[in-house]
């Protein structure tokens, strides 16, 4: 099972990917939004904003998400930590339920190259 340090790594290492993209990717994550993880086995909400091509201000809170994000993913935290490794395609997960991603439509067409 993951711990929050290995979820708190593993985000850091999604904001690395962000800033270091190109292409669609990059212009996926040059989106300016409101994001929030809620990791539900460790029941800890990681909240930042997702600007200017990678993850800012990542802090976590305790339980569920305290406010709604524009763009809201809840997950298990080795689904999180697999992901960000390569180890988990977000699609499929996305599809099978280990993943939820809620967003506006607009948002999610644009995600659809970063994740």
């Amino acid at each position: 099972m993951a711990t929050l340090e290995d979820c708190r790594a593993a985000l850091g290492r999604l904001a690395q990917n962000l800033s270091a993209a190109d292409g669609d990717v990059r212009s996926a994550a040059a989106l300016d939004r409101s994001l929030s993880c809620w990791i539900t086995d460790l029941d800890v909400t990681f909240t930042g904003r997702l600007a200017h091509g990678t993850l800012e201000g990542v802090t976590s809170v305790p339980g569920p998400p305290p406010e709604r994000a524009q763009i809201r993913l809840t997950m298990r935290g080795d689904d999180l930590v697999a992901m960000v490794d390569g180890e988990l395609h977000f699609a499929k997960a996305w599809g099978s339920g280990r993943i939820k991603l809620e967003a506006g439509f607009r948002d999610l067409l644009r995600l659809r190259s970063l994740l």
